[in-house]
């Protein structure tokens, strides 16, 4: 088992991004959205944490509905079903692994090419919630893929481009961190000093392919990483 940190520091104030809905695609089943980091996927708790994107495309389309979320931090794809047979729909399809899904990271460090898949069961760090943990007794499958796509021999962060294969909360941030490649900007797995050489968590879903939940035709969505 892979201890958790000592201690968290208490997080910021709320503070979503404001600005309009980046919606890439839109028809009568399916929404897809481009999220900023800062903004929840749904309603947090108490309602200081009302604002969210899903709230924000209910008052646009008031039949969206959630199948996936992304961390607050997470920028990036999103993708909201019309209506509830979509939504089963395309449920059906995440809970099959019909669904591709890429994300483009910088991590501290040089990851070393051809490091391949991960595989570092997740658990829930209970007395640290909302932390993850590696844990080889009770954890579950997580496997990530993870392809190198460039190195800075001067600041010596490396962009990698990261596949999760089940979509366990925080799976990313947790391996990368397990690999001793935290990604920068992380204010929950990160040391000090990868926390604070970037003003943000830099992970952004970049990438996603997926069955359109009517006619099953193959949808493929990029977003290029802000960052």
């Amino acid at each position: 088992m892979t201890p958790s940190a000592p201690s968290l520091h208490t997080p910021p104030p709320y503070q979503p991004p404001q600005g309009p809905l980046v919606v890439l695609y839109e028809d009568a089943s399916l929404l897809v959205l481009d999220k900023p980091a800062g903004l929840l996927s749904v309603p947090g708790r108490g309602p200081e944490h009302a604002d969210c994107l899903a709230s924000r495309v209910q008052a646009r389309y008031p039949d969206a509905l959630i199948v996936h979320r992304l961390d607050m931090a997470t920028s990036g794809l999103l993708v909201m079903a019309r209506g509830k047979a979509m939504e089963r729909q395309l449920s059906i399809s995440f809970q099959q692994r019909a669904v591709d899904k890429c994300y483009e990271a910088v991590v501290a460090g040089q990851l070393q090419p051809g490091q391949g898949d991960v595989h570092l069961p997740l658990i829930t760090d209970w007395p640290n919630r909302p932390r993850q943990m590696v844990d080889h007794t009770l954890g579950k499958p997580s496997p990530t893929g993870d392809t190198v796509l460039g190195y800075d021999p001067h600041q010596h962060p490396s962009r990698v481009a990261l596949v999760p294969h089940t979509g366990r909360s925080h799976q990313l941030r947790v391996h990368m961190q397990a690999l001793g490649h935290p990604i920068l900007g992380d204010d929950l797995y990160a040391d000090p000093a990868s926390r604070a050489a970037a003003p943000r968590l830099l992970l952004h879903a970049s990438h996603l392919t997926l069955p359109h939940p009517a006619s099953g035709e193959r949808l493929v969505f990029d977003s290029p990483a802000p960052f």
